[in-house]
């Protein structure tokens, strides 16, 4: 999907099912535009009756006020119900379709960028929108409806007057113009200085315990201290020009409230029509001229600004690599086959893998041995489509991995990680991943994942808290293995699963993950023990990111080749 296509549906979301809400929101912005010239006519009227010049009595007047405060409080009760409903629909709406459009990307697409501009996105850019772009509906249409009331209502008193005073609110008009520009600039740049801290929060956070065990403290302090800072300048800035902006545009509605007052007070004297009243109504309805004079184009801009950070979302939202393929396979019959597959990360610089050829059969386990460098890692990430700009051909039942549907490919891939993610939730979430599965089958999985002794001792509704920090690496293994075994898929890929463990949690994992054999289990690993490598059907050895050696562990070691070395010095 193009950005053009992404902008326009994010956009979308705050209307969609949204229109009584806003209708009625525009509604009170309509009748408190119109407030401040009633309020002006009313205090003219009054004034007038002070001075025997109007046409309506104490008693009239005083239930014009009566009628006022009604109205007042009408308009209050249609905010109450109307504004709120239509932000929280508006936000909520927005932030679930950015959600659901980011969780749309492929692995290869998200793997180049930084969560940190997403989550800059989906907090601070979008506090930014709902303050400058929805919150903006209201106040732009008071103002333009109190301008324009404000305007009628002084043309059908005094012309005259008029026609002065709109040549005096040029003075406001221009500073707002002027300092509308440099406001939109700088909140942009504070837009990206909160990335970057979010960014730099990210690392310090996630890198708590290398920090700690580097005694890294001192200098990680200074690169907080570094981002902090400059994010703090950049908002030093914006409000630098806010206060300038609003002090220049009061000063400036000062001066011409008070050109007003004495013009008006000239031709009060010089014998014409106008009364003391009019006078008074003229310099109360400059309030309703010169703010929104002084204010929407600020509103606006901040309004365009907003609009920018949505574009921003758009543009990264929209950014893919590769073409995403729509062919269907719903299982491995035949086996995955790498043809002639080599892979640089950039193009034109070193391949990390060099013409490999191989073949996965199905319900066979595999083991992906190497020194450290030697592409391991790679080579497992390219089966999982993590990245497709590879040259070869990677098929699975004859069907190009490139031209498969993403979908369809997950659903035939489960992958477990040297380092799996655990949600802060129970441990029954993280197992079925919040989807609905009969309990049976749960249960099932559980049990083959050997999570019984767990869940006898925690049970199942279990806090595992947030990185699931309230569980050992080998409980964490086990509940990856629970959810591949619920998926149901047809291909198991495991990479490093086993290298933070210690050595009787490492078997442990590893048979049971061996004893899938309904699944085809391709398994990268630097442990070389003899006990578990004879039990893959195939291991294939990899060196510089080549094959150098391929066969079962009989076999490798009868060679007396590369392998027979690796084993011998991890012996």
């Amino acid at each position: 999907m193009n950005r053009k296509t992404i902008r326009v549906e994010l956009v979308s979301q705050f209307y969609r099912k949204n229109h009584c809400a806003i209708f009625l929101t525009i509604l009170v912005a309509l009748l408190s535009g119109l407030s401040g010239a009633i309020v002006s006519w009313i205090t003219k009227e009054l004034i007038d009756m002070l001075s025997g010049q109007s046409r309506f009595t104490l008693c009239q007047i005083l239930l014009m006020c009566v009628s006022f405060a009604l109205f007042h409080g009408f308009i209050l009760f249609l905010n109450y119900i109307s504004e709120p409903a239509y932000i929280r629909r508006a936000m909520r709406q927005y932030k679930d379709k950015a959600f659901c459009f980011l969780s749309a990307k492929n692995i290869s697409s998200f793997r180049k960028e930084t969560t940190s501009a997403y989550l800059s996105a989906l907090t601070n850019d979008a506090a930014s929108i709902e303050a400058d772009y929805i919150n903006s509906l209201q106040p732009i249409v008071t103002k333009v409806v109190s301008f324009f009331g404000s305007l009628v209502l002084m043309i059908f008193v005094s012309p005259a007057l008029t026609i002065f005073s709109i040549l005096i609110i040029s003075i406001p008009t221009i500073v707002s113009a002027v300092m509308g520009k440099k406001m939109a600039k700088a909140q942009k740049e504070v837009s990206d200085r909160n990335t970057a801290f979010t960014a730099t929060m990210t690392d310090c956070l996630s890198g708590f315990q290398v920090i700690k065990s580097f005694q890294a403290e001192k200098e990680i302090n200074r690169l907080f201290v570094e981002e902090n800072g400059k994010l703090e300048e950049s908002k030093y800035r914006l409000r630098r020009i806010g206060v300038m902006t609003g002090r220049l545009g009061g000063i400036a509605g000062m001066l011409a409230q008070l050109g007003v007052f004495l013009f008006g007070a000239y031709l009060a004297k010089d014998g014409s029509r106008i009364t003391a009243g009019t006078v008074l109504m003229f310099v109360n309805l400059m309030n309703f001229l010169i703010p929104p004079v002084a204010d929407l184009p600020k509103l606006l801009a901040s309004k365009k600004a907003a609009a920018g950070l949505v574009d921003k979302l758009a543009d990264s939202l929209s950014q893919s690599t590769g073409s995403v393929g729509g062919a269907e396979v719903e299982e491995v019959h035949d086996g995955i086959s790498l043809n002639n597959v080599s892979f640089a990360y950039e193009e034109g610089g070193k391949e990390i893998l060099h013409d490999i050829n191989c073949e996965f059969l199905p319900g066979r386990s595999y083991a992906i041995v190497g020194a450290s460098g030697s592409g391991k890692s790679t080579f497992l990430n390219l089966l999982m489509a993590a990245n497709n700009e590879y040259k070869g051909e990677i098929t699975i039942d004859g069907c190009e991995l490139r031209d498969i549907d993403p979908d369809s490919l997950y659903d035939l891939l489960t992958v477990i990680q040297q380092n799996v993610f655990i949600f802060n939730s129970s441990i029954k979430d993280n197992v079925t991943m919040f989807r609905d599965f009969p309990e049976g089958k749960i249960e099932e999985a559980m049990r083959k994942a050997h999570l019984c002794e767990l869940i006898r001792d925690r049970g199942e509704e279990y806090l595992c808290g947030e990185g699931g920090k309230g569980l050992s690496g080998g409980e964490k293994q086990r509940i990856s293995i629970a959810r591949s075994l619920l998926k149901e898929s047809s291909v198991l890929l495991a990479d490093e699963v086993t290298s933070a463990l210690d050595a009787k949690t490492s078997y442990e994992v590893i048979n049971e993950i061996l004893e899938l054999d309904s699944m085809t289990r391709i398994v990268v690993t630097h442990s070389l023990e003899e006990q578990v490598l004879r039990r893959y059907d195939e291991i294939i050895v990899l060196k510089d990111g080549t094959i150098e050696e391929k066969g079962n562990f009989a076999d490798l070691m009868a060679r007396d080749g590369y392998f027979k070395a690796l084993y011998t010095v991890a012996g």
